[in-house]
């Protein structure tokens, strides 16, 4: 039999929770408090039938039924929740990679990582777990399995759009190179465009605001004519090409704009990929299957070094209910003002949700540990009813089934991006031009649905936490735990854009 997690803490913290239990009942049964719900039973039932009048026949025999059905069982929960009976190491908890392997995505064992030495730490201990709670963490890792496959598998545009956004060019000398190749070779291609006047389509007119544009390095009289104005040692001095220039002790030439952004690794192209990481274009390649390789290397070197951005369609995507119909002049200002209050807002809020949201798996496995640590105290509290068994049962299972909630939540947040700018809408989907900023600079409306998807990690746990409740099952304080765990690390994220602004300022 084997107990199953689905990541790297968990992994690690199932066993703590349960060695420490262990520890927990082992105390209870030497110290013989585990024995004390039986005294209370007793007495609780001694009174109970007592309290209720001379009408109801022989009490003696009445207090000992109902004190020897309390007492069975007590006993029965005692066998199967309380005394641990199933060993619990290493060859018995395992690292459930099916999700991943269903959505082609390799995760390492944790045996071939440094989590397999971390054990030594506690010194190879081995934990037993109670039949009842080995079957219930096995059930419910089995319906949320389930659940979570029935959510088709899809790429993580969120994330790519917040890696392709952080991606800058760090090497400074290469910055300054960008700076003189938009001196030398775009702005003047760029004033000749404007003069010439040629008849442009909408791709080719969107394709000539970057200064990779394929149509000036296609076209004749653009980057074939125009040269770097300063010497480049990358690219010797060629007689013929640079006649009339000066020559330079370093025997640098002056290269055509074609030469000086597209020559092998020389180019100002490879240079400027070779600051992204590969990963990150191999997943928007994998994800942009519309485009081919060198496409999505263009776009996301043109959203690293262009200080114009595309625009995209800025038309309504959704449906609401904010202002009239017909807009009036109050409803204009009022808009205006929201999205400014969004904007200004959004620095703080999504460094904080981005905080929150890689903070939650954490928090909800030391929840899980701290379920598995308090099981013998509850049990003993609630002197071993079957109802306590019933609730902490509840518990385990709802906690167990939030991790669906953060899937769900993770894959409505990556493909409501995918319905607006990806392919499967051909030519009728809302945002026609690929950008691989993914909506980051696109219309306000689009900034409001990031706020409400960003919530939805609180939110759908929440809810479901209240309709268990709806049945008299009381999760909900267990699942605050998730908010109450990540308050203090979204104060923390919200406060990061205010040191950026003073550190500009």
């Amino acid at each position: 039999m084997t107990l199953y997690t689905t990541d790297y803490l968990e992994y690690y913290l199932t066993l703590v929770g349960w060695i420490v239990n262990n520890g927990i009942w082992n105390i209870l049964v030497a110290s013989g408090m585990f024995a004390l719900p039986f005294v209370a039973i007793v007495i609780h039932e001694w009174l109970r039938a007592r309290a209720e009048g001379a009408d109801e026949g022989n009490k003696g025999v009445l207090s000992s039924m109902r004190i020897e059905n309390r007492v069975w069982v007590a006993i029965l929960v005692i066998m199967f929740a309380g005394i641990p009976f199933i060993p619990v190491d290493l060859s018995t908890i395992k690292f459930d990679t099916t999700r991943s392997a269903q959505c082609q995505v390799s995760v390492p064992q944790p045996a071939d990582t440094g989590w397999s030495n971390v054990y030594t730490t506690l010194n190879n201990q081995s934990a037993l777990v109670p039949v009842w709670w080995f079957f219930m963490h096995a059930i419910s890792k089995a319906v949320t399995g389930a659940a979570v496959a029935a959510i088709p598998c899809g790429t993580d545009l969120r994330q790519i759009r917040m890696d392709v956004d952080a991606t800058r060019i760090n090497d400074p000398v290469l910055a300054q190179e960008v700076a003189d190749f938009v001196h030398d070779c775009y702005g003047p291609s760029r004033a000749k465009l404007f003069m010439d006047r040629p008849t442009l389509s909408d791709d080719q007119m969107n394709d000539v605001t970057w200064i990779g544009s394929s149509y000036f390095r296609s076209t004749s009289g653009f980057y074939d004519t125009y040269h770097s104005t300063t010497p480049r040692t990358a690219w010797p001095y060629d007689a013929t090409r640079d006649a009339g220039l000066a020559q330079v002790d370093s025997g640098g030439g002056y290269p055509t704009c074609q030469q000086w952004w597209s020559d092998g690794n020389n180019g100002l192209r490879a240079r400027l990929l070779a600051q992204v990481d590969p990963d990150l274009l191999s997943r928007i390649g994998h994800w942009a299957g519309f485009l081919s390789q060198n496409e999505v290397s263009d776009s996301v070197i043109r959203a690293v070094v262009s200080p114009q951005q595309q625009k995209m369609n800025q038309g309504a995507v959704y449906t609401d209910y904010g202002g009239q119909i017909d807009k009036t002049l109050p409803n204009v200002v009022t808009r205006g003002a929201g999205d400014l209050g969004m904007t200004v807002g959004s620095l703080g809020f999504f460094p904080a949700m981005d905080v929150v949201r890689q903070a939650l798996p954490m928090v909800l496995s030391l929840l899980k540990m701290a379920l598995v640590i308090c099981i013998p105290l509850v049990l003993l509290f609630g002197t071993y009813e079957l109802k306590a068994l019933v609730a902490v049962s509840c518990v385990e299972f709802a906690l167990f089934f939030v991790d669906f909630w953060f899937q769900l939540a993770r894959w409505l947040d990556s493909t409501i991006l995918d319905a607006l700018y990806g392919w499967g809408f051909g030519a009728n989907r809302p945002h026609t031009n690929f950008d691989p900023l993914i909506g980051l600079n696109n219309a306000f409306g689009d900034m409001l649905l990031n706020f409400v998807m960003a919530t939805m990690f609180i939110v759908l746990p929440t809810f479901w936490c209240a309709a268990l409740g709806w049945v008299g099952v009381r999760a909900g304080t267990a699942i605050q735990g998730l908010a109450a765990g990540t308050k203090d690390a979204q104060a923390a994220g919200s406060k990061g854009t205010g040191v950026a602004l003073k550190a500009v300022k």
